[in-house]
């Protein structure tokens, strides 16, 4: 790689590189879940469906996934720098978007352009960071680039809750525009530029591909249910695309020898396995996020603020867990961590069954807070068991996929939580109003019921029934928990990184 020396190489451009590096990453981060508490707001304001609120979160993540594998490419064809402060100037813009959308669909297209921009900004910075420190902090940067990341993502809820509360819902993406712009100046007059001699080789047939198919299950997921799934043309052509763009993608992979994601990786079993693994992590990090928020501020009545507040004890566990896992000895049998890891999640996600609409804030604190910890013990785990056996040659690649596997769990857990929410609440409506009558036995006590007090009866049921589908959702992402447990079986005892 050539790199061009700015005159600005001094101490304090060093220090100022670092930090913008760690805000952006914590900016990008955040913004997936800040709209988290904030949702009714959101939802009221644009006149949202209930089942067009999931788009909030899944339209960011499938967006920046798709575009994030192309991040080593497009630095290396244009620059780093360049590219950088493309993203930045593209995600500033999204940002205004956002908050002048006044429909759905601008608010979604605007998020889409938000993830898509945020793609590239994570490992960039973490390209810059690596760049600006010397080799011995490369492990302690690691770290603390991955904790400020995780930070934003579980700090977004309590941010945007309590903005939301008191500033209006615009105010959760006004409150980046200032840092983007700073983040833009501070990159423009310290960073280097670098980029590759000769254009890097990428494959872009397998990219389209596996991105068809992506992007087609991902549609196919979220307006399924809206569409009525098969009865409707558009599902139907969703389906085939995400079917040939999977289809094209594998024989692409088995008769070519090189392509964006080397099968080589996936002849490391201890890899296969801990992605596999990860992506359940993501399927359970944030549908948690997406479920609990609503359920406290729909269901139980909470503020927005304090619906964000109850989720800061589970992102502290998470983080404290992480850091504790971290320094773990390597002599620990890593399996055993992972196997305690994932008992704390299903432990945490079986007290979430115990939910009810009379409980006080409390059972979401504490199981909140066993989930976080259980997943930050994961997160560390997981990662040491991936790379423990995979060839220095293909880390580069392998770490691209490994945060893959979690940004798609995340996306498609979301969808698929929202789907089944859905359709349990109508179920059980259907189940519990199938015993309301306007002549019944208490109708005989008191009296005919009128419509007004019939109307009043079908919103308590309608709670009650949300409530048990609420459950039913954490029960989901508790089973995903305990089907790949399993797995850690096939892990080989990790032997220490070269």
């Amino acid at each position: 790689m050539n790199a061009v020396v700015a005159p600005h190489s001094t101490p304090g451009a060093h220090r100022v590189l670092i930090g913008a590096g760690l805000i952006a990453t914590f900016m990008s981060a955040v913004n997936i879940s800040i709209p988290n508490a904030a949702l009714l707001h959101i939802q009221g304001g644009l006149s949202m469906s209930d089942d067009e609120v999931g788009w909030i979160f899944s339209s960011y993540i499938a967006a920046s996934a798709i575009v994030m594998p192309m991040t080593h490419w497009l630095a290396g064809r244009f620059g780093r720098k360049t590219i950088f402060q493309l993203s930045m100037a593209l995600f500033t813009l999204a940002l205004v978007l956002v908050t002048l959308a006044t429909t759905p669909l601008q608010f979604v297209s605007a998020r889409i352009l938000q993830g898509a921009a945020s793609a590239t900004l994570a490992p960039l910075s973490m390209a810059i960071l690596l760049d600006e420190l010397p080799p011995l902090r490369h492990g302690h940067i690691g770290i603390v680039w991955a904790v400020t990341a995780l930070l934003g993502i579980l700090s977004g809820p309590a941010i945007g809750g309590y903005l939301s509360e008191y500033y209006g819902w615009h105010s959760i993406f006004y409150v980046s525009l200032p840092v983007a712009v700073l983040i833009f100046v501070a990159m423009a007059l310290f960073l280097r530029e670098k980029k590759a001699p000769s254009s890097p080789p990428f494959d872009f047939f397998g990219f389209a591909t596996f991105t068809l198919g992506v992007a087609g299950l991902q549609m196919f997921l979220d307006r399924g249910e809206r569409l009525e799934w098969f009865a409707s043309t558009e599902i139907r052509v969703e389906a085939v695309v995400a079917a040939i763009g999977f289809y094209l993608y594998t024989v692409h992979v088995m008769t070519k020898e090189e392509h964006f994601l080397n099968r080589a990786m996936f002849k490391d079993r201890n890899f296969t396995v801990s992605a596999a693994m990860y992506f359940v992590f993501g399927f359970v990090l944030l549908p948690t996020l997406a479920l609990t928020s609503p359920m406290l501020e729909e269901l139980l009545g909470y503020p927005a603020d304090t619906a964000g507040y109850v989720a800061i004890p589970r992102g502290a566990a998470l983080i404290g867990a992480l850091l504790l896992t971290w320094r773990t000895p390597k002599h620990l049998d890593n399996r055993l961590i992972i196997v305690a890891g994932m008992a704390l999640v299903v432990y945490g996600n079986w007290r979430m069954l115990g939910y009810s609409p009379l409980m006080d804030r409390w059972p979401v604190v504490i199981a909140g807070a066993l989930q976080g910890a259980g997943l930050g013990v994961l997160m560390p785990a997981l990662t040491r068991a991936a790379f423990s056996t995979l060839s220095p040659t293909l880390r580069s690649q392998g770490t691209a996929f490994f945060n893959l596997a979690r940004l798609y769990g995340s996306t498609i857990g979301i969808s698929i939580v929202q789907i089944y929410f859905y359709n349990n609440t109508q179920a059980m409506h259907l189940a519990l109003a199938k015993h309301v009558r306007p002549y019944g036995a208490v109708a005989q006590a008191t009296g005919d019921l009128s419509g007004a007090h019939l109307a009043l009866i079908n919103e308590l049921v309608t709670g009650q029934a949300a409530m048990v589908a609420v459950i039913g959702q954490f029960k989901l992402l508790m089973i995903a928990m305990l089907v790949v447990s399993p797995l850690v079986l096939f892990l080989r005892k990790p032997r220490p990184v070269n």
